[in-house]
């Protein structure tokens, strides 16, 4: 079982993603727990004052560091030793590995940041720093849903089948190969032969041969970082021989 504990602004954002699907079924089943925090709750005038401006100067509120470190200690004190992560476009970029790495956590603490940041001195309560690309959202909270939602993939119990996660996308820093399903024929495609032959040797070789077409045509930078082997080398020159005699036709 993995604890996931949020702190935010903004706490209703997060009551669709958990109450359907995958997500829900697992925090029914207890394989997952999801808890959301209001940061105001940790303010200490009757406003509940969460921003200020930016000392020297300059456009827009900072997020201020009390609350949010008065948020971080509190769940600590009440619910044991979190890992802390605070959701900021200066993280490190999140992708496959990433998740998987978190998912060996048992306790994750999520702070959403907003505005123009948080204020720097909370930095020293944050563990790691987490990004989900080189873009701004308006806050953390949409990045939070995308890494619990990659990170849950990978808790035991959570998808019904243990296979799936390994053969997807990224899972060996290949895109997944093309998928098919009934009905045979739609709108005069059909399905590639090999599929319906029965022969499982013949269907894992075009399998990962497909998987290298669409990797090296869609993001060939993953081929670069990948140390393939021998075997998927040969395929891929045999993938090139066949895309140049295609083009000189």
């Amino acid at each position: 079982m993995i604890r996931f504990d949020i702190l935010t602004l903004f706490p209703d954002m997060f009551q669709s993603p958990f109450a359907s699907s995958v997500l829900k079924k697992a925090i029914d089943r207890g394989v997952i727990r999801v808890s959301v925090f209001n940061i105001r709750d940790f303010t200490t005038d009757k406003h509940h004052v969460v921003d200020d401006s930016p000392y020297g100067g300059g456009s827009g509120m900072v997020m201020k560091a009390g609350p949010i470190v008065e948020g971080i200690e509190w769940i600590k004190s009440t619910n044991g030793s979190p890992r802390v992560i605070l959701m900021t476009p200066q993280g490190v970029t999140f992708n496959h590995g990433e998740a998987i790495r978190l998912s060996q956590y048992d306790h994750l603490l999520f702070v959403c940041g907003r505005y123009e940041g948080v204020d720097e001195r909370v930095r020293k309560y944050i563990d790691e720093e987490i990004s989900i690309g080189d873009y701004i959202l308006t806050g953390g909270e949409l990045a939070v849903m995308v890494v619990i939602d990659a990170v849950s993939r990978f808790v035991p119990g959570v998808l019904g089948s243990g296979t799936s996660v390994l053969e997807e996308s990224f899972a060996d820093t290949l895109l997944e190969y093309p998928q098919y399903t009934r009905p045979r024929v739609f709108r005069g495609k059909g399905v590639p032969e090999v599929l319906m032959s029965g022969n499982h040797r013949q269907i894992t070789h075009w399998r990962r041969k497909e998987a290298l077409k669409r990797t090296l045509v869609r993001r060939p930078d993953l081929l670069e970082k990948g140390n393939l082997p021998e075997g998927d080398l040969a395929l891929l020159e045999e993938i090139k021989r066949e895309e140049r005699k295609e083009n000189d036709s």
